[in-house]
């Protein structure tokens, strides 16, 4: 599993995040995402441990916990899924 934690400090780095959650278990992964437009982090990020207990435990400990400025949100990130239909806005099969 794979744990959401959202209004992140946007000065935050995957370093500060590893070590926030390495303090309940071993860190398999840290994701900052990066707005493609802007070019800077979009607040949020993915933490992946090899253990779900300790998931469990660092979710149930820092959600709602205030860190760098900040109130996190943290919990169970959900699946991705696909965008359908993402071809480009006009639809097919039109006549114009």
């Amino acid at each position: 599993m794979t744990v959401y934690i959202g209004n992140l400090s946007y000065e935050v780095t995957e370093d500060d995040l590893s070590a926030v959650f390495a303090e309940y278990g071993a860190v398999k992964q840290v994701k900052l995402p990066i707005d493609r437009e802007s070019g800077r982090k979009r607040g949020f990020g993915f933490v992946e441990m090899n253990d779900e207990a300790h998931e469990d435990k660092a979710i149930e400990e820092l959600d709602g916990a205030e860190w760098m400025g900040r109130t996190l949100k943290v919990n169970k990130a959900k699946p991705r899924t696909s965008k359908a239909g993402n071809g480009g806005g006009w639809g097919g099969n039109q006549r114009y």
